[in-house]
């Protein structure tokens, strides 16, 4: 029953990336770019995001225990590192250039173009040297 709870969200999840336009790179190069076709819509994408994230917040707060799980697992670490730093800046750096974010990416291999599938190889192999290092 787990499954089939995290293949609807993920669905749910999918379909609003859609929706808001999250999945189309030129929504996002269009954000960063100030100079001809800005497109501050992004901003309203993220702030209905943050805003049902932190009414969700409040209300699993308030729980003992998470609706899918035994525990909740959430991070202790308060610091800031060089390791963390440098992540970031590659993290924005590549969705700043590409304008495609790991998770419109993933809903985009479902187009089957070419650049989206380069995309996310070129994700994984991100991920496998960041194992490495």
């Amino acid at each position: 029953m787990t499954a089939v709870i995290h293949v609807i969200l993920g669905f749910i999840f999918g379909l609003g990336l859609i929706i808001s336009g999250m999945t189309n790179p030129d929504k996002v190069l269009n954000f960063l770019n100030f100079q001809n076709h800005w497109d501050g819509s992004l901003i309203i994408v993220m702030a209905v995001a943050m805003g049902i994230m932190m009414l969700a917040w409040f209300w699993v707060a308030k729980k003992d225990k998470p609706l899918l799980g035994e525990t909740f697992t959430l991070s202790d670490v308060k610091n800031i590192s060089p390791r963390l730093i440098t992540g970031s800046v590659l993290f924005g750096l590549g969705w700043g250039l590409s304008g495609i974010c790991p998770g419109p990416g993933l809903v985009q291999l479902t187009s089957l173009k070419m650049e989206f599938w380069l995309f996310f190889a070129a994700v994984l192999g991100g991920m496998w040297i960041a194992k490495k290092v």
